[in-house]
């Protein structure tokens, strides 16, 4: 067992004091419910309380929803190999993905943007297969070049034909998530049994479930699939603007969306998590502050407090590419998310909040993701560690340079970045002064390249996915 370093937020009086606040919220507020059918699956309870569209839900329901809830959740990668699990390690390990919803594209040489498409979505689907710290590829962006009626559809494809991780998809179009549950499974096979797609869904802050959000829920669950269940909210805005009342009406909702899968079938797996930004009055729009990541950080505790596995923020900024900006905001978001309890974070790679979608900003992420982990996972102290036979052989101002250990661990001390070679003042002049932007989108150049290759040998799948679209 290492020494780690470890991030808790919340004590247990507080913890209990937002489940209690998120009650009261429940029980005397309620929860506003669109969807007829959802309406009805909420009345075969008698832990609600239901006047017109607005559903009142009792204390009793929700401990008997979280104790009904998976507390571990299995996700296997295309292959059918176990890919990582959520829920059980949270604490221990934070899984990460690229994503989602973009709907530019920043080009690595120079970061222009243009509309995103589907030849976008395959190679960065292979870029974020390529890169060893990314988990899972979620839905990257929304493809200009398709009509909108198949936009879902051509994206599952051209997501699926190019990556083995498992998918976390973000469904946009009404009544088409059984129809991508149709085409996976004409390319796959069974995807319930073993499964490798996780569907995405979010409520509408303040306290409202949607329609569209709830049938995707009793679609994904009457197939087996594990759910992703994630509010966004910016405080001040959609949400109160004290952290307490943000982080209460966040968790509410969260509670509320458990509630509604346990109803639809008891037992079902479902991920919950909250996206937190900040809502500027200069700019009127959203942005991620340090106060949205301590109340990503106090929702993954709330959820780890329930046994629910939980998804967070990722970091997706209003960077204006891979720079200074982004690079701040994805290193508090990986390092806490690491050190901290969050169970994953699937949106990497978005500038402009997530307008745009840049390669380059993918692989600086990566990058800090691993060291992020090596951080995370702290070192050992122990008699093999500490080896005092060996400080007493080197004795008094000897060195440590060839000694067993040293040697023994020669292969992670000779482990160089893969992105930024190592320069003395000296070297870095004679090689013109090359800067650390520079040498990162030509490293992001190179394997955006291998990614390019590597997509092309998917053509059989993508043909065969094209054919049954356009047959449907």
């Amino acid at each position: 067992m290492n020494v780690r370093p470890k991030l808790n937020l919340l004590d247990p009086d507080q913890i209990n004091e937002v489940h209690s606040y998120s009650t009261r919220i429940l029980e005397d507020t309620g929860i506003k419910v669109e969807s007829k059918t959802a309406l009805e699956i909420f009345a075969k309870s008698d832990g609600v309380k239901i006047k017109g569209d607005v559903v009142y839900i009792q204390g009793e329901l929700i401990s008997h929803a979280i104790k009904q809830a998976p507390s571990d959740i299995e996700v296997f990668s295309k292959s059918g190999e176990s890919a990582f699990q959520l829920g059980k390690k949270q604490g221990r390990e934070t899984h990460f993905g690229i994503g989602c919803t973009n709907t530019w594209f920043q080009d690595i040489d120079n970061s222009q943007v243009e509309l995103f498409t589907r030849k976008h979505m395959q190679h960065s689907t292979k870029l974020g297969d390529l890169l060893d710290n990314y988990d899972m590829v979620s839905t990257l962006g929304i493809p200009s070049d398709v009509p909108v009626d198949k936009m879902d559809l051509y994206s599952t494809l051209d997501m699926y034909a190019n990556t083995s991780k498992p998918l976390v998809l973000l469904v946009s179009g009404e009544g088409k998530i059984n129809d991508v549950f149709d085409l996976l499974s004409s390319l796959h096979g069974d995807i319930s049994t073993l499964p490798f797609c996780i569907p995405y869904v979010n409520p509408i802050t303040p306290l409202v479930l949607n329609e569209t959000t709830s049938d995707k829920m009793i679609a994904s669950i009457n197939h087996d699939l594990p759910l992703m269940y994630s509010n966004y909210s910016m405080y001040g805005g959609t949400s109160p603007v004290s952290e307490g009342g943000s982080l209460a009406l966040l968790n509410a909702e969260l509670l509320a969306g458990l509630v509604f899968s346990q109803l639809i079938k008891e037992g079902s797996k479902i991920i919950l998590g909250s996206l937190p930004a900040a809502f500027n009055m200069v700019s009127m729009g959203s942005h991620y502050t340090p106060i949205s990541y301590l109340l990503n950080l106090a929702c993954a505790e709330m959820m780890n407090f329930y046994e629910i596995p939980h998804c967070g923020t990722s970091g997706s900024t209003n960077g204006r590419g891979a720079d200074l900006l982004a690079s701040g905001n994805l290193w508090i978001n990986h390092l806490s998310s690491c050190i901290g309890k969050v169970g994953c974070a699937p949106f990497v790679g978005g500038n402009f909040d997530s307008m745009a979608f840049s390669p380059t900003t993918v692989v600086l992420s990566n990058q800090i993701i691993g060291e992020a982990k090596k951080f995370a996972r702290g070192f050992a102290i122990n008699d093999e560690t500490v080896n005092l036979h060996e400080i007493d052989q080197v004795g008094h101002g000897g060195d440590y340079f060839t000694s067993e250990q040293t040697l023994a661990s020669l292969h992670d001390l000779n482990n160089t970045d893969d992105i930024w070679s190592s320069l003395s003042l000296e070297a870095w002049k004679e090689q013109h002064m090359p800067t650390a932007e520079n040498e990162l989108i030509q490293y992001t150049q190179d394997i955006y390249s291998k990614a390019i290759l590597a997509s092309e040998e998917n053509a059989d799948i993508i043909k065969k996915g094209e054919e049954y679209i356009e047959s449907h």
